[in-house]
């Protein structure tokens, strides 16, 4: 028997892709049975919590899960609209496993789902996920038995426990009055929001003058995507912030795991120096209980994470890209908090799972426990220059890649490749530089990062760098 490839549907991480082309509500039922076969049953878990963003497929696309959940015999919990660090709080509260239908921040024509086992623990590729694809080609093509008895369905609202329970994570009832202007992108920042940093939930009032920007959930992104990685979408905000003399900026991105700040200026700022001011506090934290902190960050942070954290009495481990890998690590050495580049932040009280909110929460308490503007805040945690993530499509990734080290990789330069190929040239030497490329798991694309100590020396490894990838 012949099953479908399910390989560009259901990738590393997780799950993307058109709907009613590769993602339909067959392929999402299948996807809800095997989901249970390969990971429900055989962790012993009796029922399954599913949530969906704003997107106009979510809700038909979260029942059809859910019909293939039930079908196999196991309950089903919906939560309904929700982040995807929602459905992360109501899989570590609940101790259950869940499946959050979004595509993050992918165009209007997307759906997709993210996995986790209970606790939030991430199901991708090496824990799970390979099983999940297999099983659903297979159930695609061969049907599935049902179960002797069905699971059940029951509702119910987790919105105002998400809120209280970040709200203990991170107090901001004694802050001083932050204006704070949010950009949700027609998105699910603009449900969130005003449930934990506002009264929507019924939670207390905070100090904290919300702008609001595109609140309204609209899945077919009027304004501009959900994507605040792609600097386009965060002018609005940039000139927003400077509209109203507000005291910072916020971006989500479509399912709101990820926070983008930008500062009293309307400078967009580093996710790396998020991920200093996070992780010191976080340091600190642990420190005065008496432990060793380890964070985690992923090899393309700045340097000035592990600098500044290392000069703190914390332990850094460098890990993959990918949410999969940080999670699993952090797990794995107890770590109190993950940072990477792309602005996912990941903390150990929150079942080590990432959270935007949770990240923006902390920035306004640092923010609103001081005196200082965001700017001179930051300012020490963004010492070095940076290219940011550069794409050049290759026709042959490997051979694209060996040019790149056999230019690069002599005398005097460290290199390994632990996720790509890193080179340095920092340590011992006057001009310091470092970069890594890597390649895209789903497309022809080497992905190239330069930071360095000068703006100069930085855009001529750049560009030495880009032309050795393009010369083919």
């Amino acid at each position: 028997m012949t099953y479908p490839d399910l390989t560009a549907l259901i990738k590393s991480y997780d799950i993307r892709g058109i709907v009613g082309e590769a993602l339909t509500e067959d392929v999402a039922r299948a996807i809800g049975a095997a989901f249970v076969d390969a990971i429900v049953i055989p962790d012993g878990e009796s029922a399954v919590v599913i949530g969906h963003d704003m997107r106009e497929s979510g809700p038909g696309l979260a029942a059809a899960v859910a019909e293939g959940v039930t079908a196999r015999g196991i309950d089903v919990i919906r939560i309904g609209l929700c982040s995807t660090d929602g459905l992360y709080h109501a899989s570590g509260a609940l101790d259950l496993p869940g499946v959050m239908i979004t595509a993050s921040h992918n165009p209007a024509a997307y759906n997709g789902m993210k996995l986790c086992r209970s606790k939030a623990r991430a199901v991708g590729e090496q824990t799970g996920l390979a099983e999940v694809r297999e099983l659903t080609a297979r159930f695609l093509v061969d049907g599935f038995e049902p179960a002797n008895a069905p699971g059940s369905v029951t509702d119910r609202d987790t919105l105002a426990d998400y809120g209280a329970f970040l709200r203990v994570l991170v107090p901001l009832d004694g802050i001083r009055p932050l204006k704070v202007v949010v950009d949700a992108a027609n998105a699910m920042a603009g449900h969130t929001v005003p449930a934990v940093l506002g009264t929507a939930a019924g939670l207390p009032a905070l100090p904290i003058d919300i702008v609001p920007m595109y609140f309204e959930l609209d899945g077919t992104f009027p304004h501009h995507e959900p994507n605040p990685l792609e600097t386009e979408n965060l002018r609005d905000l940039q000139a927003a912030v400077l509209e109203h003399g507000a005291d910072i900026g916020l971006a989500f991105d479509g399912d709101a795991d990820r926070c983008f700040v930008v500062d009293e200026k309307g400078q967009v700022v580093s996710p790396s120096a998020i991920t200093c001011l996070v992780g010191l506090r976080e340091t600190e934290r642990e420190h005065q209980a008496g432990r060793i902190p380890t964070v985690i960050h992923n090899l393309i942070c700045s340097r000035a994470v592990p600098e500044q954290l290392r000069a703190a009495r914390a332990r850094t481990v460098r890990a993959r890209v990918g949410h999969s890998y940080i999670k699993a690590q952090m797990a794995e050495l107890d770590a109190v908090f993950g940072g990477e580049h792309s602005a996912h932040f990941y903390f150990r009280d929150f079942w080590f799972a990432d959270s935007g909110m949770l990240a923006a929460m902390h920035v306004l308490a640092a923010l609103g426990s001081q005196d200082a503007p965001l700017s001179e805040l930051l300012a020490a945690h963004d010492p070095y220059v940076a290219s940011g993530e550069i794409n050049s499509t290759v026709a042959d990734v490997a051979a694209a890649t060996q040019r790149v080290r056999d230019a690069f990789v002599t005398d005097g330069v460290d290199s390994d490749d632990f996720d790509g190929l890193t080179v340095s040239h920092w340590d011992g030497h006057d001009e310091k530089w470092w970069f890594n490329v890597r390649p895209s798991n789903t497309e022809p694309l080497l992905r190239l990062n330069v930071e360095a100590a000068e703006q100069d020396v930085m855009e001529r490894v750049r560009d030495s760098v880009l032309a050795v990838i393009r010369e083919g």
